[in-house]
């Protein structure tokens, strides 16, 4: 895509600002997704060479990380081939034997190489002498960078791939329930947070709802406890207004007349009496303590509560974006699972 700096008139130009590259990067991405056109995932800065940005060494080639992964292998001294094979698959090498010739490919790289092919002291029958004990390993002197963990998927990477693949009758059918503006956010997303693992995505979505749960479950708790104060000092306030009756009512020797005079009142008094049983209080506190009380709990709750709206927008984002991916990721699968019912469906009507 190319963009121009002047308008097709030539009389208005592009006014540059401060995060401008980050704001075109931002709208020509989000084109780019809504028309099913790949972008750059992860770009790199500019200002080194090729060489310079790989490192000082240069890329280990795939027989020099195999010699790296054997001499590790050997070094965790092996009982036998079986075992020294088993080292190698559990480092992450895939191990293959055709006849008598055995072949490795690091994690990375699709082709095998033959043992025969890996040179002296790492042929297969250097590492069956070593293993006998009629030999020494020595590894050879050139330092190798370690054998590299088997590549991550990047996100962006599979969700372009799974956009461009396949655009038959599955594909615009699937499109017309999917808003691709909402998949067009969602890499944007995954790229400006650097998501570009499922994994990571995953635990970052489960962290955000575990914070958010808590911060509501404070909330929620300070809630409780105000409206059991506001009760509970409602209560003792009516206890105290409604004692001098109460006792009066009890000398009277609950007098039926009595009562019809003042009902109100000796109805207050037991339901604050029953409120206080129901608490099981044997003292009764001090109006004064649950009015400080209950302040403290609502200056809690308002400081609690702008991390408790940014908790729940993160997660929010968080669990949309998973979930869009989900369903990208998983649409082939839900198709064939889908395919698989009608076949038999079809199968028990025939």
């Amino acid at each position: 895509m190319i963009w121009s700096a002047v308008n097709l008139d030539c009389d208005r130009k592009f006014r540059n600002f401060w995060g401008s590259t980050r704001a075109v990067r931002r709208l020509s991405d989000t084109i780019c997704i809504e028309n099913g056109y790949s972008i750059v995932e992860n770009p790199k800065p500019h200002g080194k060479s090729y060489n310079k940005w790989l490192g000082d060494q240069a890329k280990p080639s795939h027989r020099e990380l195999l010699r790296t992964a054997i001499d590790k292998a050997l070094a965790r001294k092996p009982a036998d081939m079986p075992a020294f094979l088993k080292e190698l698959e559990q480092s992450g090498c895939t191990v293959g034997q055709r006849g008598k010739n055995i072949a490795i490919c690091a994690p990375g790289w699709k082709k095998p190489a033959r043992m025969s092919s890996l040179g002296k002291g790492y042929t297969q029958e250097d590492v069956a002498a070593v293993l006998s004990g009629k030999k020494e390993h020595t590894p050879r002197k050139k330092p190798v960078a370690a054998v590299p963990a088997a590549p991550k998927i990047n996100l962006l990477v599979d969700i372009q791939a799974k956009l461009q693949e396949g655009k038959g009758m599955g594909y615009v059918n699937w499109a017309k329930t999917f808003n691709l503006k909402q998949m067009a956010q969602t890499m944007m997303y995954l790229s400006e947070h650097n998501l570009m693992d499922y994994a990571v995505l995953k635990e970052k979505a489960s962290s955000a709802t575990a914070r958010y749960d808590a911060l509501a479950a404070r909330i929620k708790a300070a809630e409780n406890r105000m409206t059991e104060i506001a009760e509970l000092r409602t209560q003792i306030i009516n206890y105290a207004k409604t004692r001098e009756v109460y006792e009066a009512y009890r000398k009277a020797g609950y007098s039926k007349k009595f009562l019809a005079e003042h009902e109100g009142d000796i109805l207050l008094h037991k339901a604050a009496k029953a409120a206080f049983d129901k608490r099981k209080l044997k003292k009764l506190p001090k109006v004064k303590a649950l009015s400080a009380e209950y302040q403290e709990l609502l200056a809690e709750k308002r400081k609690l509560y702008p991390e408790y709206r940014r908790a729940r927008e993160e997660m929010r984002e968080l669990l949309t974006v998973k979930a869009n991916v989900d369903r990208i990721i998983n649409r082939d699968e839900q198709e064939t699972d889908k395919e698989k019912d009608r076949d038999r469906h079809e199968a028990g009507h025939g």
